[in-house]
């Protein structure tokens, strides 16, 4: 028997490191008779032959029960709950590893869409602002070339042009809309910057048979109302809706006359009574 108990002891030393098993048992070994402690030199399971691998083996899952009895995770069983502990151990460190993995697959997916998220927010930003700036720009430049249009479409006058200027307008079209009013001044305005008319405002008015008002002597008596100063204005400033045309006529009071435009000018468009031509 002692031989026996010997013989494992040097079984348990190559299976096991000195240290597990001096917390596994106490000093007075497996029979309780003997006071020998196992030294800290293991011996290498290769020096033992194949009918001592199963002894090996089996003494392996009793110590490993053993131990986890001491450790408090088992009830002492044997070798089957050595095993049974062993798969268990297994599985759930198998477990934990999965989730340990999940959660870093997780976490990882979520710092993905958060990272997207930030990008399509700083190119949603990106595109925005350029956007932005385009339409400053386009607006700017926009503004420029009115301003150059009207640059360009003003015309020089002088006191008495001006004063000739209020009284056509409010002579024909005194009873008109804002830009009804608008639309006469741009028609002598037109011709002053057409070849084939005067150069100044009083000349195109006073041309011969052109305006009614004049032909009657009504360009004298008209009072000229604060909306049509500011209207005039606004026509000399370049606001312009004419489309370039040339004449206009109030059909009903162009009697026989108005047969002329038809034939020999371009109709344009009416508005607030009058038709204009080009």
């Amino acid at each position: 028997m002692r031989k026996r108990y010997g013989y494992c002891r040097l079984v348990l030393a190559a299976l096991i490191p000195t240290a597990v098993l001096a917390s596994a048992f106490p000093a007075s070994g497996f029979a309780g008779n003997t006071r020998t402690v196992i030294a800290s030199k293991t011996v290498e399971p290769e020096r033992f032959n194949r009918k001592a691998s199963a002894e090996q083996a089996d003494f392996g899952r009793l110590l490993l029960a053993k131990q986890a009895e001491t450790l408090g995770l088992v009830s002492w069983n044997g070798a089957e709950d050595a095993r049974l502990l062993s798969g268990s151990l297994l599985i759930q460190r198998l477990r934990e590893q999965r989730e340990e993995e999940e959660e870093a697959r997780r976490k990882e997916e979520q710092r993905r869409r958060e990272e997207q998220r930030r990008r399509e927010k700083q190119e949603q930003a990106r595109q925005e602002q350029a956007e932005k700036k385009a339409q400053e720009e386009a607006a700017k430049k926009a503004a420029e070339e009115e301003k150059e249009r009207r640059a360009a479409s003003q015309v020089s006058y002088s006191d008495e042009d001006y004063q000739v200027l209020l009284k056509i307008v409010q002579a024909e079209a005194g009873i008109c809309d804002e830009k009804g009013k608008i639309l006469v001044a741009n028609v002598i305005l037109n011709r002053v910057r057409s070849d084939e008319f005067p150069d100044s405002i009083r000349e195109v008015v006073y041309q011969p048979s052109q305006f009614q008002p004049v032909s009657t002597g009504r360009i004298n008596s008209v009072h000229v109302t604060e909306e049509t100063v500011r209207c005039v204005d606004r026509a000399l400033a370049g606001e312009d809706y004419s489309q370039g045309a040339l004449y206009f006529m109030n059909r009903r009071g162009s009697g026989s006359s108005a047969s002329w435009f038809d034939r020999n000018l371009n109709y344009l468009f009416a508005h607030d009574g009058h038709e204009f031509f080009k």
